[in-house]
């Protein structure tokens, strides 16, 4: 699962008749088929426009736009504030209502490309050059057995634990060790509860996001949610029990997380910067939201590694990956994916744009130097990092322990097979785990199993 993908479909309703001229646009337009013109006209709708409560953001995207246009004269670009929702995408696929190019999951290529649902795309990324420093074991996400590609990773994330280190000294804790172990969480948990009164843990619990981060505790607690040829559930066994074990026993016994027990991701970012939530598991781009639009203090956010229950075993991984409408024709696919090389990967090449686009960062109130995992070869990473090191505006030491646990921990993918539905089905496991004292877990995990197992085999 994308890390935002529980957030609102942005202004569905009102970009609604945008959509549909696209859609038209695309109908009416090249099959995807046919020879390629680079300088041929041709328009693109480029997604993921940044919403006007964000004002920063709209300046930056069109700015962006506007430079990317004075460069390629034949290429008009377009675009809508459509994003990736785990509830309505597959609505929007089967519609036909996507812009040229837009974020999707990590979770989604693997069943669109056998369904003919993204166009291959490898000779065109060949031509924009566009390959080269690409991280191979990330671009196996979306590729065939036959090795072709049909989207672009541009973003890795790995799940770790992010904590208020206000929260932890009030409560008598190091702010700089974070636990690493499920049962020092537990611990933690109740100590900030009797110092600070504030819940000591939060869980997501809604927009697929329960399944998720259920995925992610199983993970760290040495099982699987899935078989490895994704034919069949695996989670109905002790690790996931013994994960919601610890969330019922935290919630009934201990009385550390709190009183709310619906949150989707945008809502527990809002609590936690808020300084209503000791510890919550998120990738370390939670920082963003949690300081940038919530206000947090940038010196009270800290963030660890996954805790481990007789590990180590390792930390669910994810990200995004920009796709192509598979209704776009060769130039269209073309000058996209110029677009996504502009915006996404010239800089990681090119010292004077890494620069630039730090300082760029900067103006508009972003953050340079935050950790995280790289779609890129580690080399090209590093030499990158290095280039921006003078204008790091994060507090990177307070993510050292998230750092430390990238060296240690695997990253181990998400489900392979429907992990979006896998995830919806565990979600009200989860809740209820944390809404009724007297749940089963034996047995709502045989009914999600059934479930599950159910779609898993169509």
């Amino acid at each position: 699962m994308r890390r935002s993908s529980a957030r609102s479909f942005a202004a569905l309703t009102t970009t609604a008749a945008l959509l549909s001229l696209a859609a038209c646009a695309d109908d009416a337009g090249p099959a995807a088929g046919g020879s390629i013109d680079e300088n041929a006209p041709v328009t693109i709708t480029i997604g993921d426009r940044p919403t006007p409560d964000k004002p920063a953001d709209v300046a930056a995207f069109d700015r962006n736009v506007k430079a990317f246009m004075d460069k390629h004269k034949n290429i008009t670009v377009k675009s809508t504030e459509t994003k990736w929702d785990a509830q309505t995408f597959q609505a929007q696929v089967a519609g036909g209502s996507l812009p040229t190019v837009m974020n999707i999951s990590f979770t989604e290529p693997q069943n669109m490309i056998p369904n003919k649902q993204l166009p291959d795309i490898t000779e065109e990324l060949k031509l924009v050059d566009l390959t080269k420093d690409l991280n191979p074991e990330t671009l196996k996400i979306v590729q065939d057995d036959q090795g072709r590609i049909y989207g672009v990773p541009i973003d890795v994330f790995s799940v770790g634990l992010a904590y208020n280190r206000a929260l932890f000294t009030q409560a008598g804790l190091d702010p700089d060790k974070p636990p690493t172990t499920w049962d020092e969480v537990r611990a933690y948990a109740k100590q900030i509860k009797e110092k600070t009164g504030k819940a000591g843990y939060a869980q997501l619990t809604k927009d697929n996001t329960g399944g998720w981060m259920l995925t992610t505790m199983t993970y760290s607690m040495g099982g699987a949610v899935q078989s490895t040829d994704g034919k069949k559930s695996t989670f109905n066994d002790a690790p996931t029990k013994k994960a919601l074990q610890l969330l019922k026993d935290m919630r009934w016994t201990d009385d550390t997380m709190g009183t709310n027990f619906l949150y989707n991701q945008e809502e527990i970012r809002q609590d936690f910067a808020a300084g209503k939530i000791g510890m919550v598991l998120q990738a370390p781009d939670a920082y963003d939201m949690a300081v940038k639009n919530f206000g947090m203090k940038p010196a009270d956010y800290g963030h660890g590694g996954l805790p481990q229950d007789g590990g180590p075993h390792g930390t669910l991984s994810g990200g995004s990956i920009k796709m192509l409408n598979p209704k776009a024709s060769k130039n269209e696919i073309v000058a996209a994916l110029k677009w996504i090389k502009s915006q996404e990967f010239d800089k990681y090449t090119s010292e004077a744009l890494a620069v630039e686009n730090a300082k760029t960062t900067i103006a508009d109130k972003g953050f340079v130097g935050r950790p995280g995992i790289s779609p890129l070869s580690q080399e090209t990473y590093d030499q990158y990092n290095k280039w921006r090191e003078p204008y790091t505006n994060v507090p990177v030491q307070q993510f050292q322990g998230y750092v430390e646990s990238t060296k240690t921990l695997k990253l181990l993918p998400e489900p392979s097979n429907k992990a979006q539905e896998v995830y919806a089905l565990l979600d009200p496991v989860v809740q209820q785990i944390l809404t009724k004292k007297d749940a089963d877990i034996d047995k709502l995990l045989t009914d999600a199993a059934t479930k599950i197992d159910a779609r898993l085999g169509r």
